[in-house]
């Protein structure tokens, strides 16, 4: 019909002009990157500590935890990255200082959770807290955090698939390192930081109706983490077209996958078998909260032997018990 007006549908994605990439406050330069991962690790924090709290843990006390989990984290995704494409970082010429640019990008999951992992458990063992017991809290935000860090890669210009004709193809400049050689400027890309950050989000979804379903504690939530990020994470990998390290044919990144999934396939048979019981504190024996608000049940349903190890009492004790009870009570 003449005079309509016409509707503009893009047939791309485009990807942030380098304006948006960073911006000047003061003295400092302040990084898109770095402000999503920062969005990424409060939103995580929030999450967990309201998972933690309505679990029976002390409100703040995550963020005695974090403290230890997120910096180890940073520096064991930086590190992972970089040993995993040391071609962009170890050549003749090359700034050795550029190893611990963090702001320029490149950070990866699977180094992220080693490191994080030693942080959580050192402050966990300080706070009192289970480690799986956290982990379990942890598992959806993670995801949220992961799917917000990788907004940030499209900030980066980075993270994309192979070339696509799809109307969602992700634009990508020429004279980018990773543009791969002898295709036409005007080439698009599966954006794999769109694909990841939607997998991502299902996840939560996912987690928090198994919970709704099933007994997922003592490690089990984060089991399902596992499985499901590596899962989507090794079909992922499979259509990355920047430059790794390859192991018998294989991204070292889908490896990395492969484990993440028996590691959590692992971790559920292991702790469905161990622990029949519900999970009634967050705390190690002993190191429980009190709070007001605090909804701890009783001891009784928890079938974990080794934690009521220390607290059980033995047959000699409970013969002591029972005399000086009956000495007691002819007094």
């Amino acid at each position: 019909m003449k005079g309509s007006p016409q509707v503009f549908i893009p047939l791309s994605i485009p990807s942030p002009s380098p304006e948006w990439s960073s911006f000047t406050l003061g003295p400092f330069t302040i990084h898109a990157y770095a402000l999503c991962i920062l969005a990424g690790i409060i939103a995580a924090t929030v999450m967990t500590s309201r998972r933690l709290t309505q679990r029976g843990g002390e409100p703040g006390v995550v963020l005695d935890i974090i403290l230890w989990a997120v910096p180890l984290g940073i520096v064991g995704a930086r590190f992972y990255h970089v040993l995993t494409h040391p071609g962009d970082y170890f050549y003749e010429g090359a700034d050795p200082l550029e190893v611990f640019a963090i702001w320029n990008g490149g950070n990866a999951i699977f180094g992220a959770l080693l490191g994080g992992a030693v942080g959580a458990f050192i402050g966990c063992r300080m706070a009192g807290v289970r480690f799986w017991s956290f982990a379990d809290a942890l598992a959806p935000g993670m995801l949220v955090a992961q799917a917000l860090g990788r907004l940030g890669n499209w900030f980066n210009h980075e993270l994309f698939g192979l070339p696509t004709t799809l109307p969602w193809g992700l634009q990508i400049e020429s004279t980018n390192q990773a543009f791969p050689l002898g295709l036409p400027a005007d080439t698009l890309f599966h954006p794999m930081f769109l694909y990841e950050m939607i997998w991502n989000f299902l996840g939560v979804a996912v987690i928090l109706l198994l919970e709704r379903k099933l007994t997922l504690r003592w490690g089990k939530a984060f089991g399902v983490y596992l499985i499901w990020y590596g899962v989507g994470r090794s079909f992922f990998e499979s259509i990355r077209v920047d430059p790794s390290e390859i192991f018998l044919g294989i991204r070292t990144n889908i490896w990395a996958a492969f484990a993440a999934i028996l590691l959590g396939i692992i971790l559920i048979a292991v702790q469905t078998r161990r622990h029949t019981g519900v999970e009634v504190s967050p705390y190690v024996p002993g190191r429980e909260w009190k709070g007001s608000d605090a909804e701890v049940e009783s001891d009784e349903f928890d079938s974990d032997s080794e934690d009521h190890g220390d607290e059980a009492a033995t047959p000699a004790e409970s013969d002591d018990v029972a005399a000086t009870s009956t000495s007691n009570s002819r007094l």
